[in-house]
């Protein structure tokens, strides 16, 4: 089954320098109904201003996945992490006992990203931070593996869970399984999920079945999320 929620439909809170649209409730914006999505949290669709950014702040015991969609963020935190991550690529942070980070739009112009939020399977782990440039070639026949919990991809986290993504040409199509339950994204463009059609900004919760055929109506960017549902 696939659950699609319109880009035009996710809540909104519009900052000045940030404008975020959220898939699940979020700090001001409570939604009774949409708490998540198993052990997947939060998933903000952020738009933060050139120069502008989130100032120094704490976390504890959740796996933050940062998707840059179009700009670049500057990560720094309190175990003495700094990096940038530019569009294409991912930056994670295991919050564990409590690390206290700022994320900085430091370019010229406005900066498009996708803030994930999961669950880990084990709480107090220590602090950490790490990033990776992907390739920006497009795919043809499987989505890259970006993130997981099982020490297969370039990046890890503390959960049985798994993010893939990929760019696709229009007409592309290729079949991807699915583990537990999954969230797509698609960034850009637009594609046919089984008999579902996605648009930009869209996302669609997948459950009760174990493979999608993804076929690109335009050149397309997708992402999957796929994670346990809740304990």
């Amino acid at each position: 089954m696939i659950t699609v929620y319109p880009y035009e439909q996710l809540g909104r809170a519009d900052h000045g320098w940030l404008d975020a649209r959220h898939h699940f409730s979020f700090a001001r914006y409570y939604n009774p109904s949409r708490k998540g999505f198993g052990t997947l949290r939060v998933i903000n669709d952020d738009i933060v201003k050139a120069g502008a950014g989130f100032d120094t702040h704490p976390h504890r015991d959740m796996e933050i996945i940062t998707y840059v969609r179009k700009g670049a963020i500057t990560h720094k935190d309190s175990a003495g992490n700094v990096g940038r991550t530019e569009a294409g690529d991912l930056q994670v942070m295991s919050a564990g006992t409590g690390i206290f980070h700022s994320e900085f739009n430091l370019e010229s112009e406005d900066t498009n990203l996708y803030q994930i939020w999961i669950e880990p399977s084990e709480k107090g782990v220590i602090p950490r931070w790490d990033m990776k440039q992907f390739p920006k070639e497009p795919v043809t026949d499987k989505l890259s593996l970006l993130v997981s919990g099982n020490n297969d991809a370039p990046l890890y986290i503390h959960q049985d869970a798994q993010i893939y993504g990929g760019r696709l040409t229009a007409g592309t199509s290729l079949t991807h399984s699915v583990k537990h339950q999954a969230y797509i994204l698609v960034s850009e463009g637009s594609a046919q999920i089984n008999t579902t059609t996605l648009k930009k900004g869209d996302g669609a919760e997948v459950t009760d079945t174990n493979s999608l055929a993804i076929t690109a109506l335009t050149d397309t960017e997708i992402l999957i999320i796929d994670a346990p549902a809740a304990a």
